[in-house]
């Protein structure tokens, strides 16, 4: 039986105390555990950024890559291993920013790959700058007179790039975090969580106390249909005195990206025996490389 002590190891995090990233490291060994997923077939890939010290907290395969790179390599993992678990993790600046493209396309795609994206409104890990997400008018070092931004929605992004797994959640409320990565990690396809997570040193504003305000269920919402994609849009546009959280959209008969390619087929190409060269081609690599 996996619990959650078997994702735990003795690392250290040096998240700020009370962090919001500190529910979701719990939600996301809670969720893992109630699967009965083993470490060895989990992968975690992050980028650069507070969020994406993820791997380095969770006893599992993890592979940290370039700032907002994280998606191209999960997806290489994914081909090369569709029989693993593979888990982006990013945050608002490094996911809706550097690394935006590569999340429209991925959601395209439908790569069965799950994308947690920490979403705290602000650059933590370079210590308070203004991101993707942050409120017009968001006071930060690199706009100390007020953000002239409007913020991105990506929630909308993902809906218009074609994902068909669209959640959001609140990192103070792990039971229900965990019950929206267990749906996310057996979802068929690409699969966006994007999660409210408080930045208790940078971002002043938007605390527990005023996410605990305004969040409710999205199950609430009039005519709640997480497979209707019109329904799906209108909810992902509420934001303000009232945010809902939960799983928005979700349709499961679309392939996803690894089941369509003809090359894996035959299985998972990172577990085929690698076959030896020929005497002839391997004098010409060496006489080229070395």
């Amino acid at each position: 039986m996996v619990t959650v002590k078997d994702y735990q190891n003795s690392v250290t995090p040096t998240w700020c105390p009370g962090c919001g990233n500190f529910g979701i490291w719990r939600a996301l060994k809670m969720a893992l555990a109630g699967l009965g997923l083993e470490p060895h077939k989990v992968m975690l890939v992050s980028g650069i950024g507070q969020s994406s010290k993820v791997p380095d907290y969770v006893r599992a395969n993890g592979y940290m890559t370039l700032h907002g790179r994280a998606i191209p390599v999960a997806t290489g993992v994914k081909l090369a291993r569709p029989d693993l678990k593979v888990i982006v993790h990013s945050g608002d600046g490094d996911g809706y920013a550097e690394g935006l493209s590569h999340m429209m396309h991925a959601a395209r795609r439908n790569i069965g790959i799950v994308h947690v994206a920490h979403n705290n409104q602000i650059y933590g890990l370079t210590k308070g700058q203004y991101s993707p997400t942050s409120a017009s008018g968001t006071h930060s070092k690199t706009s100390p007179e007020g953000s002239i931004d409007r913020p991105v929605n990506p929630l909308m992004l993902a809906l218009a790039a074609g994902a068909t797994f669209v959640a959001r959640a609140f990192s103070k409320n792990a039971k229900e975090l965990s019950e929206i990565l267990m749906a996310a990690i057996q979802h068929r396809g690409y699969a966006l969580v994007d999660i409210l997570q408080p930045c208790v040193t940078f971002n002043r504003v938007n605390t527990y106390e005023w996410y605990s305000e305004r969040v409710y269920p999205a199950k609430g919402e009039a005519g709640y249909d997480p497979a209707s994609f019109d329904w799906a849009v209108k909810t992902a546009q509420i934001w303000g005195d009232r945010i809902p959280v939960g799983i928005l959209y979700q349709v499961e008969s679309l392939p996803s990206y690894e089941e369509q390619v003809p090359a894996l087929k035959a299985g998972p190409v990172g577990t085929r025996p690698l076959l030896p060269l020929p005497p002839d081609k391997v004098k010409t690599l060496k006489e080229a490389y070395m």
